[in-house]
């Protein structure tokens, strides 16, 4: 399933963790992590206003959804991209998993636009304020964190 709009999206930010544990232990711990998985998404996506609002699907395949997010492309093991929208944002968050010496280098990468006055407020709360980049970090190093990585 693929959303018209994600290549138009703008860039915003990376984030990347070496996670020393092989790619399907690092997959296995972040869809345990991704963002609306819990049940707190459905609370903030009502406030926002997300499309989609709720879960439907087989969690992690195309065309899945979760709180605020659609699974746009899922490759176990390898690449996660969900997408979005909401009143203040259309987004893009896309999940890399890369082999690496040591590990595997899992990425974070934000595109998003933040359309009229609104928009513009909304992007300077929680991107300007440093939020997104806080909240992100912190997941990304939670999967690094989580048992079945450290089984892996």
């Amino acid at each position: 399933m693929t959303m018209p709009y994600r290549d138009a999206l703008p860039f915003v930010d990376e984030h990347r963790v070496l996670v020393p544990a092989p790619a399907p232990a690092v997959w296995q711990a972040l869809t345990g992590l991704v963002p609306g998985a819990g049940t707190g998404g459905a609370a903030l996506a009502h406030l926002l206003g997300t499309e989609p609002r709720r879960a439907r699907g087989t969690l992690f395949e195309p065309g899945a959804t979760l709180p605020g997010f659609a699974v746009a492309e899922a490759v176990p093991g390898r690449r996660l991209r969900l997408t979005g929208r909401h009143r203040f944002s259309r987004y893009s968050l896309i999940f890399t998993l890369t082999p690496q010496a040591g590990g595997t280098l899992l990425s974070a990468r934000t595109d998003a636009a933040f359309p009229g006055l609104p928009g513009r407020l909304y992007r300077l709360l929680v991107i300007g304020s440093g939020g997104h980049r806080v909240l992100v970090g912190r997941m990304l190093r939670a999967v690094r964190r989580r048992p079945a990585v450290r089984s892996g």
